[in-house]
């Protein structure tokens, strides 16, 4: 009896993965997020907006809006999965939203700190660039506006010992710098 309870419990788990998979966000969503004044600490599914303003003692200076995207790249490479395509499918339509059609934006490649500084570094450069490359390609985005900037191990969105794999920090941000 309780070896069929725990196989209908193990089929149920294995058969609501699917639906635990993430939808990419919405291109409406990263517009607005991408918007200055848009998205104001809103969160939706696949994005997490970093935005806002920065309020020191005494000056006020404001932060370009930006996302954090999961965008999921073959170990150790920066070839694309199916799951990548989708997310970038998202995004390369926000950036040729009109509203956002005439911006620039920084591609931010981002890892975690397995591996060597070094390595992480040179990975996170070619997976920015390999972001660039798909919207240039697919969107026909000019490369005027997308800069690719790898960030290696430094800015973890959680921060980590090393030689730590957090997926969280393996990300793309992308960072509206404005027309």
């Amino acid at each position: 009896m309780r070896a069929s309870f725990a196989v209908a419990g193990l089929l149920a788990v294995g058969l609501a993965q699917p639906a635990l998979a993430q939808t990419p966000p919405s291109p409406d969503s990263i517009v607005k997020a991408l918007t200055p004044g848009g998205g104001m600490g809103a969160t939706t599914r696949g994005i997490r907006v970093v935005h806002g303003k920065a309020v020191g003692p005494s000056v006020n200076k404001a932060v370009a809006p930006s996302v954090n995207l999961n965008i999921d790249f073959a170990t150790g490479s920066a070839q694309l999965t199916p799951e990548a395509v989708a997310t970038l499918d998202s995004l390369g339509r926000a950036l040729t939203d009109p509203t956002l059609a005439h911006d620039r934006f920084r591609i931010e490649g981002h890892t975690d700190t397995v591996g060597s500084a070094a390595t992480n570094q040179a990975l996170s450069e070619q997976r920015a660039q390999r972001v660039a490359e798909y919207l240039e390609d697919k969107f026909s985005i000019p490369s005027a506006r997308l800069k690719p900037v790898g960030m290696g191990e430094q800015d973890l969105l959680v921060p980590t010992p090393p030689q730590t794999p957090e997926a969280r920090n393996r990300r793309v941000r992308v960072v509206n710098e404005g027309g």
